[in-house]
């Protein structure tokens, strides 16, 4: 059985560690993070295995893409032993977890958390979703932004084609994909963050949307994780309006990265701070409201936990 990663505090966003292009151009599907989750349980090396597309009972570059995106998703951490779980993983995707098989649309919200604040290995997902705010867009535009981005952050670290490439995987990961005569049912369907509604293709056009909603999700159990993983990851006891909204410098945008407005972002601050009293208060001085943290240290799963034990889970699919 493999061992569990320590736990490391996040560190500030670091573009000088960004990577592109290491999903071998495959978006997450329903069933790979269960079962790469499985296989580096049993075994650590099972992806370093000559047996590996065996054991997974898929190619060889469908087994880097599973490789990639347990560790995209921060379920799985590299370390000298193999891959091994977070502890988020193991709570989650264990035999035992909180739901091994996606099978409540609460986790989807969460694996979208993970994905959009993991600026070192899915660089992009954490650009679109916390420094692009362009609500209609086409491909060449936001290729075009992410490449001025990458080019004054990183001094130009990406090739264009890889980081358009990187685009277009997020887009087919997050929008519901027509059925038709080039996509097949199974690929139509096997893109589970496409149900959270936070992309679509506008009809009879090339062009994109993505914009600040009064959105029903997350749910507040996957909203207080988010939460309380910014306060620990800033080392904050407050924090104001606009830098829940827009972004701290260096640390992730809890309002862009699930697309609310400000007021949609309000009523579920006010939500959290009822299902688990006495870790957060909103408080409102001089016309601004600021969120503060009433604790040292607050558990980001003190809030999963309070979901899986009382939500309803429903079979997203």
């Amino acid at each position: 059985m493999a061992p569990i990663a320590p736990a490391r505090k996040p560190q500030e966003y670091r573009f000088d560690q960004a990577s592109f292009g290491r999903h071998q151009t495959f978006h997450l599907r329903y069933a790979w993070l269960t079962k790469g989750f499985q296989a580096m349980a049993a075994d650590p090396r099972a992806f370093d295995a000559d047996e590996s597309t065996v054991t997974l009972g898929v190619g060889k570059n469908m087994v880097a893409a599973i490789h990639y995106w347990l560790q995209a998703t921060r379920i799985a951490e590299r370390g000298p032993g193999g891959l091994c779980p977070t502890a988020l993983g193991q709570a989650v995707f264990a035999a035992d977890g909180l739901d091994p098989y996606l099978e409540d649309e609460a986790t989807l919200w969460l694996i979208h958390w993970l994905l959009a604040t993991n600026g070192t290995q899915a660089t992009v997902w954490r650009w679109f979703f916390n420094h692009f705010h362009q609500a209609e867009f086409s491909l060449p535009e936001a290729g075009n932004a992410l490449t001025r981005f990458v080019q004054e952050r990183l001094g130009n670290k990406a090739p264009p084609k890889t980081m358009i490439t990187d685009l277009r995987i997020l887009m087919r990961m997050y929008e519901p994909a027509a059925i038709g005569l080039r996509v097949h049912l199974e690929d139509a369907l096997d893109s589970p963050l496409s149900l959270l509604g936070l992309v679509r293709a506008l009809p009879e056009s090339h062009r994109h949307r993505s914009a600040a909603e009064e959105r029903d999700g997350p749910p507040d159990g996957v909203f207080g994780y988010a939460i309380a993983d910014l306060f620990d990851q800033i080392g904050l006891r407050t924090l104001p309006m606009a830098e829940l909204m827009y972004g701290r410098p260096g640390f992730p945008a809890l309002g862009a990265v699930f697309r609310l407005t400000e007021n949609a972002l309000i009523t579920k601050l006010e939500r959290i701070i009822r299902r688990l009293p006495g870790r957060f208060v909103l408080r409102e001085q001089a016309g601004v409201h600021q969120l503060y943290s009433l604790r040292d240290t607050i558990d980001p799963m003190d809030y999963l936990r309070s979901h899986y034990r009382t939500g309803q889970p429903a079979d997203p699919r």
